[in-house]
């Protein structure tokens, strides 16, 4: 009679799964331990969950009102009379919009990782297992939308949209699902001439089952790498949009608004404009670092190390 694992971490690690379920679990262990391994991905996602329970806590984090105006404690600098960050042109607490403007930034970055790489695996799983014509057609669409920079499609859609938080989400998930098309359709071009996808087809399944159900979960991986790290531009793209008023409205602490307005002052003034640049700097590396390692542990193949 075998010995049955006598703790979590040996029934983890063990050589010889009993079940698909235990497996499966080995399997996301063994992948958390690599990714703990690497300092820098682990320091990306302790910035990410920073933010993330700074945006959940904002209310009771920020020291001050976002919103409320002080015209006669205008621009003060850093550390001044409970203002850790200095003010900005109306004599509002930079920190405090800054954490508040966390909780759009999230909210932006949420929207288009959850509507942009479906739209492109959608798109990509289609065209790479249908072929011929309908392979071609969503294939040239997809060549129109990566044909145009991302930032100046992206102003397109929302001068005809109009300004505002929603149309920018929805004008960046347009101009950010292309990449992930031709992801999809690459893995799905390998995977399709499979043996056991032969076999699955043999046995009776159709078209549908096939791509939900075997092509799918084979592309969610480089999915996975691939929003990670394409997180730091929709955090910009949106932050261009901010800049340039197309964004978030005021007075909402958008980041990119922030710096739009600081922008006027930089010379004198500097830290009006600089806080919120270094938050998206920060950010933006995070989620870099965090993908990187992702992308070590979930396609070690294309590592370089």
């Amino acid at each position: 009679m075998s010995s049955q694992p006598t703790s979590l971490h040996a029934w983890l690690t063990s050589e010889t799964p009993a079940s698909r379920r235990q497996a499966r679990w080995a399997a996301f262990y063994k992948g958390w331990l690599s990714l703990k391994s690497n300092h820098m991905a682990m320091a990306g996602l302790a910035i990410i969950l920073a933010l993330v329970l700074i945006a959940a806590f904002a209310p009771w984090i920020a020291p001050h009102d976002p919103f409320v105006q002080d015209l006669g404690n205008r621009l003060q600098p850093l550390g001044t009379e409970g203002h850790l960050l200095g003010t900005d042109s109306l004599g509002r607490d930079i920190l405090s919009r800054l954490i508040h403007g966390a909780r759009i930034t999230l909210y932006i970055v949420a929207l288009v990782a959850l509507i942009a790489p479906v739209a492109g695996l959608l798109v990509g799983t289609i065209s790479g297992y249908a072929g011929g014509v309908t392979d071609m057609v969503l294939m040239r669409i997809t060549d129109i939308f990566l044909a145009f920079p991302r930032l100046v499609l992206a102003l397109a859609f929302v001068a005809a949209l109009g300004a505002g938080i929603e149309n920018a989400v929805l004008a960046i998930s347009l101009t950010a699902w292309p990449p992930y098309a031709r992801m999809a359709r690459a893995e799905t071009l390998t995977i399709r001439s499979s043996d056991y996808i032969s076999a699955i087809r043999l046995q009776g399944a159709g078209p549908l089952r096939i791509i939900i159900k075997h092509i799918w979960p084979l592309c969610i991986s480089s999915l996975i790498v691939r929003v990670t790290l394409d997180m730091a531009g929709i955090i910009l793209a949106a932050a261009g949009l901010g800049f340039l008023g197309l964004g978030a409205q005021p007075p909402s602490p958008e980041w990119g608004a922030m710096i739009s307005e600081g922008r006027r002052f930089i010379l004198d003034y500097w830290w009006v404009a600089t806080m919120p640049g270094l938050a998206i700097f920060a950010v933006s590396l995070a989620f870099n670092l965090l993908g990187d390692g992702l992308r070590d542990v979930l396609d070690p193949k294309d590592s370089t190390s």
